[in-house]
């Protein structure tokens, strides 16, 4: 063997050893398979794991012939077990209905009504390929922030869960100011420096595991925190609006002038989509503005 073949054969078996080691810290899934969410992974980290139409479902699935609790998932040991929850058109796993309890081994399908599951145990390398893709396709690619395609949905979804769970649901939005004035004065590479180097600030400092951080727009961000009151919701966009002011976005030895127009709205009586919940926080960001910008104010009812 040639020492070119060797170094692409040593190569070729450090990628699949690193492939191999990130997919090992990945939990077990289900891979939605054909339909409008194909490619879809539902990560299952609790014990147990509910599908159904509800939105307080660990997996909701709203879609024609599902139950509003349609099947369960128990962990045991180092297996998984499915069976139906009583719902009307029962749940098929490999084609066949589910009676009783059933053990998931890898690559099995569980159908209900039009919708397909394939499962992916623990540490299984192929789920890496889907990650990927959902990772382009829900991603800004400039800030790394989800996009706002992904953020609406899980708006959506978050609303529809706070409304069966009575838990409470905030949502913070920024947009920095005169940043059409900071790209003609200072050109859009300094924009796009901006850009990035907000979203890190927001991401390291005030996002948690559970809330979902997105761009909204052009210099817009949302933050949506799931179980966090308004109040809370109000002192973390103050944090962050402080320091979005106070730190030196330094471009081409020069100090940017950056600051943020913040609006936060919850969910509560007269809010029953994400888009309802969305334009009261954008019309918190409008007080923000008409008050003299750079400051954080909660949605008032007129």
């Amino acid at each position: 063997m040639s020492d070119d073949s060797t170094v692409v054969l040593t190569d070729i078996k450090a990628a699949l050893a690193s492939a191999e080691n990130e997919a090992a810290k990945k939990p077990a899934a289900l891979l939605v398979v054909g339909g409008d969410l194909n490619g879809t992974l539902f990560d299952m980290k609790d014990n147990e794991v509910t599908a159904g139409r509800n939105p307080d479902n660990t997996i909701p699935l709203e879609f024609n012939g599902i139950s509003r609790y349609h099947f369960k998932i128990t962990l045991e040991g180092e297996t998984y077990f499915v069976e139906d929850a009583g719902s009307k058109n029962g749940t098929f796993l490999n084609n066949k209905k589910v009676e009783g309890r059933a053990e998931l081994h890898r690559g099995d399908t569980i159908k209900i009504g039009s919708v397909a599951l394939k499962y992916l145990p623990k540490g299984d390398p192929e789920r890496l390929t889907y990650d990927k893709l959902n990772l382009e396709a829900n991603t800004d690619r400039h800030t790394g922030c989800y996009n706002k395609t992904y953020f609406n949905n899980h708006l959506d979804l978050e609303v529809k869960k706070s409304r069966v769970t009575g838990s409470p649901l905030s949502l913070i939005l920024f947009d920095l100011d005169h940043f059409k004035k900071l790209n003609d004065n200072y050109g859009h590479d300094a924009g796009d420096f901006v850009l990035k180097e907000a979203a890190a600030i927001i991401r390291k400092n005030g996002v948690r595991e559970s809330d979902t951080f997105a761009r909204y727009g052009g210099e817009e961000f949302v933050i949506l925190l799931p179980k966090t009151n308004i109040k809370s919701a109000f002192e973390i966009a103050e944090r962050l609006r402080r320091l979005l002011e106070s730190h030196q976005f330094m471009y081409d030895n020069k100090r940017l002038p950056v600051a943020a127009s913040v609006g936060v709205a919850d969910y509560r009586q007269g809010v029953n989509t994400g888009t309802d919940l969305f334009k009261r926080a954008d019309e918190a960001v409008y007080v923000s503005k008409e008050g003299g910008r750079n400051q954080v104010n909660f949605y008032r009812p007129s």
